[in-house]
């Protein structure tokens, strides 16, 4: 026996009212964590053009200045993605709410188990992104192109850094990029390892989102 559907004629006028204001509540927490997260990608953007800026401005300056900024966009990145988990909460409640809900209030006849759906999640609220997932949306969305403008960056000061040296003592990109009695390949491993961690989190982020949406 088939299970019985919901239609608009199911809902009373003050639970139609509670659910419309509730979806209202919603929206505006989203729209609150949209521009957070905005924020957040702003602040990255500035601060890693202020260093560049700084670093490429003077030969005498260092190249650790973009391994600085490398740590400082890991940072911003953790902080969005935990903003960005925050902000799911309240997708995912939309969705429940634009799946469900409005296609019954415009005649569509809907599962009535959607309820417990939607009571779970206010009863336990839970992101459908967890850490890492989230890191690596925001990787592929915003700051893979952050760190490859970093990358090219760095690697430009490390070949300002050649050039400058080169008439009195010859080196070459691995060697520019030692700190104090650091050699240059382990700054290079180092970076390179950081990369590929970024990679991995990025191409390892689950693709698929909560009731079907891609």
């Amino acid at each position: 026996m088939s299970s019985p559907s919901l239609s608009a004629a199911s809902y009373s006028t003050n639970e139609v009212n509670s659910l419309v204001h509730f979806y209202r509540a919603e929206v505006g927490k989203m729209t609150a964590y949209r521009q957070r997260l905005d924020m957040t990608t702003n602040w990255s953007v500035v601060t890693t053009a202020g260093l560049a800026s700084f670093a490429l401005g003077d030969d005498d300056k260092s190249h650790v200045v973009f391994l600085f900024a490398m740590l400082m966009n890991y940072f911003f990145l953790h902080l969005e993605a935990r903003r960005f988990r925050t902000f799911e909460i309240s997708h995912h409640r939309t969705r429940i709410m634009e799946r469900f809900f409005y296609p019954a209030m415009l005649g569509d006849k809907v599962d009535p188990d959607w309820h417990q759906l939607l009571l779970g999640e206010l009863a336990k609220p839970r992101s459908p992104m967890d850490r890492w997932d989230s890191l690596g949306w925001r990787l592929r969305r915003n700051y893979l192109w952050i760190y490859i403008g970093v990358l090219i960056a760095w690697i430009a000061k490390l070949d300002t850094v050649r050039n400058k040296r080169e008439a009195f003592n010859p080196i070459n990109l691995l060697d520019a990029a030692h700190i104090g009695s650091f050699p240059g390949w382990g700054i290079w491993l180092l970076v390179l390892a950081f990369y590929l961690y970024l990679l991995n989190l990025a191409i390892k982020a689950n693709k698929a989102y909560p009731l079907e949406e891609g």
